[in-house]
């Protein structure tokens, strides 16, 4: 087997583990799955957690999708109420997004029952293979973070 081909095989493999530990995770209560948030609506949701606040013409932007789509999406989410739309202080012709504080709850939950799963399998294994995994999570992570600034 050549490099490459042994590289691919890994790959595949991790990534099929990371797919079966998804799995696993979704079976179990998550308050992602109590919430009745369509794949766009939890998009925005998860954007605006990140950034605070958007415009509709960001959110479009983010989403791929026209503003007449966002607008409805963020009707809906004003609705259920985990999104208020307010005057941007810079432009008041522009309206932004921002997430109430029962869409602060919600991600928060969301965050906290994934990591608890996590760290519940995590406790099980033995300090060697901790540090084994700390240093390929940074590692990964380092990666990622300057695939992000090209």
């Amino acid at each position: 087997m050549s490099v490459n081909d042994e590289r691919e095989e890994l790959i595949r493999r991790i990534s099929a583990t990371q797919r079966g530990m998804g799995r696993l995770f979704a079976q179990n209560q998550s308050p992602l799955f109590d919430s009745n948030l369509t794949m766009r609506q939890l998009k925005v949701v998860m954007i605006l957690s990140a950034g605070g606040s958007a415009s509709g013409q960001e959110l479009a932007a983010a989403l791929g999708v026209g503003l007449g789509t966002v607008t409805g999406i963020v009707d809906r989410l004003v609705a259920q109420g985990l999104v208020s739309r307010h005057e941007d202080p810079n432009d008041r012709r522009v309206r932004r997004v921002r997430l109430t504080p029962a869409g602060t709850d919600l991600v928060e939950q969301i965050n906290y029952t994934g990591l608890e799963h996590l760290r519940r399998v995590m406790s099980h294994l033995d300090t060697e293979t901790l540090r084994a995994l700390d240093k390929v999570s940074r590692a990964i992570r380092d990666v990622a973070d300057k695939l992000d600034k090209k």
